[in-house]
């Protein structure tokens, strides 16, 4: 093993000069991408009342970007593979910007809710380029760690700051600045990564699009991401509802049947039935499901029951950062290469449920320095451990002409993660929340325990949905346990395994 170790290091090709500050440009993009998950959340409200949107078309503001983005990630990863993607990059993130400013110049809810799902398509193409970019670049096995360390950081920490910066733009311009701040982010990426990234040759997949794959997985992902946003709104009973699920298995599954028969599969399945990355999508797609419900109950909390301004909410969210920041960079990038993956993804998930627990005890009168802030700092710090090696086993291993879709598959069980998180957990405390205004509604004699009542309802919900959170990061930890065996590894004899390597369940080359 040592020799071929040392013959595929003797092998490999040096490694690109400019690839760090190549990482600056990936890293801005990812950010721009990561924060507008968040950030039109705060400014909705505001751009409602100026447009008119009616409180039963408002979600489109949300979910016209959520079906664009998770619909097409699978299509824009092998976009990525097919055309190069340096040139996907960018090409994403022009199309972003300027979806951006027909936004920010909206004038009626059309005009906003078209641009909403041109900016989903764009990140769709920008996203998993930017990845399969940092996977394809970075081959030494310390710096990848470090690379991915920065990435996983902002993959986790971006909503977050998401919430600050549009809390920002909302309370001291207008809502319409959480659409033009992307154009500089875009613009100032797109002309770094033109003039620095150098894509390394011959890892492009030139073989011909597969059409009906692309038609079922969009699709069916569209259906899937449809449906629980749908479910939120109108029940998990709805006939609707129902149909969306059930069109989705279907397409899905006729998904899954061409991609075994066809020449050259849009979704290549040796990506998904290795077990380290298949358990690493889906104990990612768990954890954005407690994450996403999180980022929303403690928003509400903080403004609702608490009184926070929009800027005070995003400034409070500042210790989870901190938490992920330093859980990515200076816990996970730095024992990434000494102990197996799963020692450092397994305990960080139960260290995020850790916080996530102590946050089941919130009451209206909770102390944001004893309670909330122990506990966002333990979900951060256990969400950027996980988070960083996750990101970084997604691709380790896969042929280079496959990295755009495997990195299309990290966005993706993120995207719908997201989508189901926000849907399952917001159904699970408004039931709890109507259940208990109903028992003691009718202890409040006056209006002000009536009030009283409502917010220890709102409360209860919340905690409730919490506890559901935390079971959801136990299994993530368990899945991880159980799927991912990957030692510490070799990143060099792994990244030129991959070169030749036909089958993907032969290329880590794990150390023990």
């Amino acid at each position: 093993m040592s020799e071929t170790v040392q013959a595929n290091a003797a092998k490999a090709p040096a490694p690109d000069s400019n690839r760090w500050k190549a990482l600056v440009f990936i890293a801005l993009a990812q950010l721009m991408v990561v924060l507008d998950a968040t950030i039109v959340n705060i400014a909705l409200p505001s751009a409602q009342q100026d447009l008119g949107i009616s409180d039963g078309n408002r979600q489109w503001v949300i979910t016209a970007y959520a079906l664009a983005f998770g619909g097409l990630l699978l299509f824009g990863g092998r976009i990525a593979d097919l055309w190069g993607r340096k040139r996907t990059f960018v090409a994403g993130l022009i199309g972003f910007a300027g979806a951006s400013a027909l936004g920010g110049a909206a004038t009626n809810e059309a005009m906003l809710l078209g641009s909403r799902a041109l900016q989903g398509a764009f990140g769709a193409l920008l996203a998993p380029a930017a990845l399969s970019l940092l996977a394809v670049m970075f081959t030494d096995s310390k710096e990848r760690a470090k690379a991915f360390g920065i990435y996983g950081a902002i993959a986790g920490g971006g909503g977050a700051v998401g919430l600050i910066l549009g809390g920002f733009l909302t309370e001291y311009l207008n809502w319409r600045w959480t659409f033009f701040v992307n154009i500089p982010f875009a613009v100032v990426a797109a002309a770094g990564a033109y003039f620095v990234i150098r894509e390394p040759v011959g890892s492009r997949n030139r073989s011909p699009l597969d059409i009906p794959g692309v038609v079922l997985s969009t699709l069916g992902l569209v259906s899937l991401v449809y449906g629980f946003t749908r479910a939120e709104s109108e029940g998990w009973s709805d006939t609707t509802t129902i149909g969306l699920f059930v069109a989705s298995a279907l397409l899905l599954a006729a998904f899954v049947v061409v991609e075994s028969k066809v020449k050259a599969p849009l979704l290549p399945l040796r990506v998904i039935t290795e077990r380290n990355r298949g358990g690493i999508y889906l104990s990612l797609g768990l954890a954005i499901i407690a994450m996403f419900g999180l980022f929303l109950f403690l928003t509400y909390y903080l403004q609702i029951v608490k009184g926070y301004t929009p800027v005070k909410t995003g400034f409070a969210f500042l210790p989870m950062i901190a938490g992920m920041i330093t859980g990515s960079t200076q816990i996970g990038a730095r024992l990434m290469n000494r102990v197996p993956a799963r020692l450092l993804m397994g305990p960080g998930f139960l260290v995020a449920a850790l916080g996530m627990l102590l946050l089941t005890r919130m009451e209206i009168g909770s102390s944001y320095a004893t309670l909330l802030l122990p506990a966002m700092l333990l979900l951060g710090l256990g969400m950027g451990t996980a988070f960083m090696p996750a990101m970084s086993l997604a691709t380790l291993g896969v042929e280079p002409r496959d990295s755009g879709v495997a990195s299309a598959m990290v966005n993706t069980s993120q995207q719908v993660g997201g989508a189901i998180g926000t849907a399952l957990l917001n159904t699970i405390a408004a039931s709890a929340t109507t259940a208990y205004v109903k028992d003691h509604i009718g202890g409040a004699a006056t209006q002000s325990q009536q009030q009283l009542v409502q917010l220890q309802a709102q409360v209860h919900g919340y905690t409730n949905a919490i506890w559901f959170a935390v079971g959801i990061l136990v299994a993530a930890a368990a899945i991880v346990f159980t799927f991912v065996n990957a030692g510490s590894v070799d990143m060099n004899a792994a990244s030129e395994s991959a070169d030749g390597a036909e089958d993907d369940l032969k290329v880590p080359v794990i150390a023990h």
